[in-house]
């Protein structure tokens, strides 16, 4: 390959050329018929100039092409040095793009933690608990919202069309029941609905057993992200891991769920129940999937 040091090299053997002349960029510009700002991107590796303008900046400092370029060149090599600019170009253009889309991922990003921790500030401050649970009911439906405009951004990477488009239906779902749950404890703090305490035991059994029965349905249709789905330090850094994870996940919850629509009937405590069968939903595929992800990474090395 012609240019192995690349657009860097370039701009910085460009940069010294002009130093070493006591030139400044404006003064340089005006040599070569450009704008001040062109020899700037050039030098700072935001540009690459063109052959024709690698051979006016070698006129101009009265140095071989070479010298700029960083390389030895042999005359035969002189007709390939438009293709290798233009292939420099076209590098420099995705990395631009790239990084232009990064930025744009953590500015989403940025957003949806803004909303999240200011809504938990609002709910330490604040003592009027209907106020608190609409402001935080507000600020999370604003991130799912967020991240549900912006899913094909933040998947671009991982996800192909077609589990991006499940991925979406799971995010309205998760909007809509969401949506359900605040109205429901909203209209119940303003005693809209009076419930006793059997039929909202009833309704939240019902309730979380919907969610878990349906995660368990969708958990292996879900793409590779990490925006969505079982999000742990382990299954967001390997696609494999994310997999099983979410096979087992898919697995247990039906078993998961009518071992917990027994246990409400058996048990008196409810909440314990409750807090039980959330852990061990969760635990389970976590832990399988983190054995998984040190096995394959690390078990090899013992």
């Amino acid at each position: 390959m012609l240019v192995k040091e690349g657009m860097s090299m370039i701009g910085e053997n460009i940069k010294k050329l002009r130093i070493s002349n006591k030139m400044s960029q404006e003064e340089m510009a005006v040599q070569l018929h450009v704008v001040r700002q062109t020899i700037s991107k050039y030098e700072c590796g935001l540009s690459v100039p063109d052959a024709e303008m690698i051979i006016k900046i070698a006129e101009l400092f009265k140095v071989p092409v070479s010298q700029i370029l960083g390389v030895q060149i042999h005359d035969t090599q002189v007709e390939d040095l438009s293709k290798e600019l233009e292939r420099l170009n076209d590098e420099l253009a995705h990395k631009c793009q790239k990084e232009k889309l990064y930025m744009q991922i953590r500015k989403v990003r940025g957003l949806i933690l803004f909303l999240s921790f200011l809504s938990l500030i609002f709910v330490l401050v604040n003592k009027n608990q209907l106020l608190s649970i609409i402001v935080m009911g507000v600020s999370i439906l604003s991130s799912i919202v967020i991240l549900y405009r912006h899913l094909t951004l933040l998947t671009m990477e991982t996800t192909n069309h077609i589990k991006l488009r499940t991925l979406k239906i799971v995010t309205i779902i998760n909007i809509l029941i969401f949506i359900l749950c605040i109205m429901f404890v909203v209209l119940s703090e303003l005693e809209c609905i009076n419930l006793v305490e059997s039929s909202e035991k009833y309704h939240a059994v019902t309730l979380i057993s919907t969610i878990i029965i349906y995660s368990g349905i969708v958990a292996t249709r879900l793409p590779f992200s990490k925006h969505t789905g079982l999000r742990l330090p382990w299954t967001v850094q390997d696609e494999d891991t994310w997999n099983v994870a979410h096979k087992i996940l898919s697995i247990i919850s039906i078993p998961i769920a009518l071992f917990y629509l027994v246990s409400t009937k058996i048990f008196p405590n409810f909440e314990t129940v409750t807090l039980v069968i959330m852990i061990s939903w969760i635990c389970i595929p976590s832990l399988i999937s983190l054995i998984f992800y040190y096995k394959k990474f690390y078990g090899y090395n013992n």
